[in-house]
């Protein structure tokens, strides 16, 4: 069980299942996660709403625009069960739930719901991301936590209910997904909030990770007004490349004796940690890497297998397969990137070799970019990195990629942006957000103090994708995290909102991970530092924050995509 305490109360995530939760990000599915009593810490909020100025059941009318209201209802204070789901959340303050369909063209349907608390609004609405497909309301990704924490939130399904695959062959559910779906759910959210409260929100703030990242750099993007303060969890906004990742990493790792069962695959990284671990700023005994830029491991120095096929050893034609993963895909043509490859240290973790190689989870829920240009009987075999890249992204790279560095209107309009990536993070690897990042920086004139002005980065050592999984630290107050943090400095939702309300850029967030012991206790805790900083050990307990201090660290050192793959 985890645990952090709250003013005076006691936070318990029971039954933590981290290889599933960890799934919602990149392919929604339902957790065994529950999070149990857990109140909100405080950021100086605004003189909160005492209450409701009017009956929840009385929103049904209300005007929405594009949309329609389906239905509210008053909920009780304590444990809730949503409509078709099987998991309780627990420990809820008595909410307005809502739910609404938006239709901003005659082929979207875009399913919203609202949640806003009867008593002690913060004074604040917060937008929530999906994962993976979406195809359904999260309530995994903070819709939950932030209602907790004194938000009226909102989430939804970003139009491919009842799965992103049944969306073959409509182009603006498509662009729903890509970008317009957050756009509706934000406009009807808001006006709901003032129809409910009598006012509108102070501040507005979205936080997503994953599809949920894609989503809130494309706000910033597209919708410079819609939020005071944005954060984007490892962003997947180089969809259209990111996707043909997998493709490659699939077919590297499906070609004949090429298949990395579970075991080799964790004696992999036993060899890369072992390799490079506390030579990048970490403590001597992680068994992470803090900085995987610095490693310089060479696979060919993994044990070969000569005397029969085992978990100890790898084959040629493994070898070979994963250097082709650790490389990324280029054009064979040209010899372009189209992404870069997988980082050193993110090979196994539930996202990682095994999951990318499974013939039954990847085509179900990764391939649909390519179902959508191709059609349902596209073939992994058929495709050409080459012509058929350029076919994909001329299809629907302008609906789904979030790539463009311009954030001027952004900045101008007042907004605050913080992006974060794990360190150990296979299925969003951490060199796109590094490239998009230094892009930014260069379309503010080169200029780094210019951009940390309103768009911070970190990166997480020892991170998986966005859940609570990864070997190092794994939560602080971050979407998908079911830990509502003990307080204000391990919170990196109240550190936006900070930022936003008081001006105090962020220049660090306490992260932790937490143990599933008994009792429950926090097992190691470090900060996370502004980019391009990073933890660095100086002696002492290596679970404790104040054995690391942020030191520089390399900016950029990552394969980046050509410029024709960041369109």
């Amino acid at each position: 069980m985890n645990l952090a305490s709250n003013s005076g109360k006691t936070c318990v995530l029971k039954g933590l299942k981290t290889r599933r939760r960890l799934l919602i990000a990149i392919v929604p599915i339902s957790l065994t996660a529950i999070v149990a009593g857990c109140g909100g810490s405080s950021s100086d909020a605004p003189a909160p709403v005492t209450s409701a100025q009017v009956p929840c059941e009385s929103l049904v009318g209300t005007p929405l625009g594009d949309g329609t209201i389906q239905t509210a209802q008053s909920v009780a204070a304590g444990s809730y069960t949503p409509p078709g789901q099987t998991k309780t959340k627990t420990g809820l303050p008595a909410f307005c739930r809502v739910t609404a369909a938006m239709h901003p063209t005659a082929d979207s349907n875009i399913n919203v719901e609202v949640w806003m608390p009867q008593t002690n609004w913060n004074g604040r609405f917060l937008g929530t991301g999906n994962g993976g497909g979406a195809g359904s309301i999260s309530y995994d990704s903070g819709i939950v936590e932030g209602l907790k924490r004194g938000f009226a939130t909102a989430n939804n399904d970003l139009g491919t209910s009842p799965a992103i695959n049944t969306t073959v062959g409509h182009p603006e559910r498509w662009a729903d997904f890509g970008y317009r779906a957050n756009h509706e759910m934000t406009v009807a959210g808001k006006a709901l909030v003032n129809a409910y409260y009598k006012s509108s929100p102070k501040t507005s703030y979205f936080q997503g990770c994953s599809t949920g990242g894609q989503q809130a750099l494309s706000i910033a993007q597209r919708y410079p007004n819609d939020y005071n303060g944005i954060l984007a969890d490892a962003p997947a906004n180089n969809r259209t490349h990111l996707h043909s990742m997998f493709v490659w990493t699939y077919t590297a790792l499906n070609k004949p004796g090429a298949k990395l069962t579970q075991g080799k695959v964790d004696m992999i990284t036993s060899h890369v940690v072992a390799s490079c671990a506390g030579k990048d700023g970490g403590a001597t005994g992680d068994n992470f890497l803090t900085d995987p830029r610095q490693c310089r491991f060479d696979p060919d120095t993994l044990p070969k297998c000569t005397n029969g096929d085992s978990d100890s050893c790898l084959t040629d034609a493994q070898i070979t397969g994963l250097k082709a993963v650790y490389a990324g895909p280029v054009n064979p043509r040209t010899g372009e990137r189209i992404h870069a490859g997988e980082p050193f240290g993110t090979e196994n973790g539930p996202l990682g070799f095994v999951l990318q190689s499974d013939t039954t989870f990847m085509p179900a829920n990764q391939f649909y970019p390519f179902y959508w240009t191709f059609g349902t009987n596209w073939n992994y075999t058929t495709y050409d990195f080459d012509h058929d890249m350029d076919t994909v992204d001329q299809t629907i790279a302008p609906l789904v990629n979030a790539n463009d560095a311009n954030l001027k209107q952004f900045k101008a309009n007042g907004g605050k942006l913080i992006m974060w990536t794990g360190t150990a993070d296979p299925a969003v690897p951490m060199p796109g957000a590094i490239d998009y990042y230094e892009r930014v920086v260069q379309q503010q004139g080169g200029d780094l103090a210019a951009t940390q002005d309103f768009f911070r980065y970190f990166l997480v050592p020892g991170m998986g994708h966005c859940a609570a999984s990864g070997p190092g630290l794994t939560d602080f107050g971050q979407a998908y995290s079911p830990v509502v943090p003990p307080d204000d400095a391990h919170d990196i939702l109240l550190k936006m909102v900070d930022w936003v309300e008081k001006q105090n850029a962020p220049s660090q967030v306490i992260a932790s991970k937490y143990t599933t012991d008994t009792p429950p206790k926090v097992s190691m805790e470090r900060p996370l530092c502004v980019y391009p900083d990073l933890p660095s050990y100086q002696g002492g307990d290596a679970t404790k924050s104040a054995s690391f201090v942020c030191k520089p660290a390399t900016r950029g050192g990552v394969d980046t995509p050509a410029l024709r793959y960041l369109n």
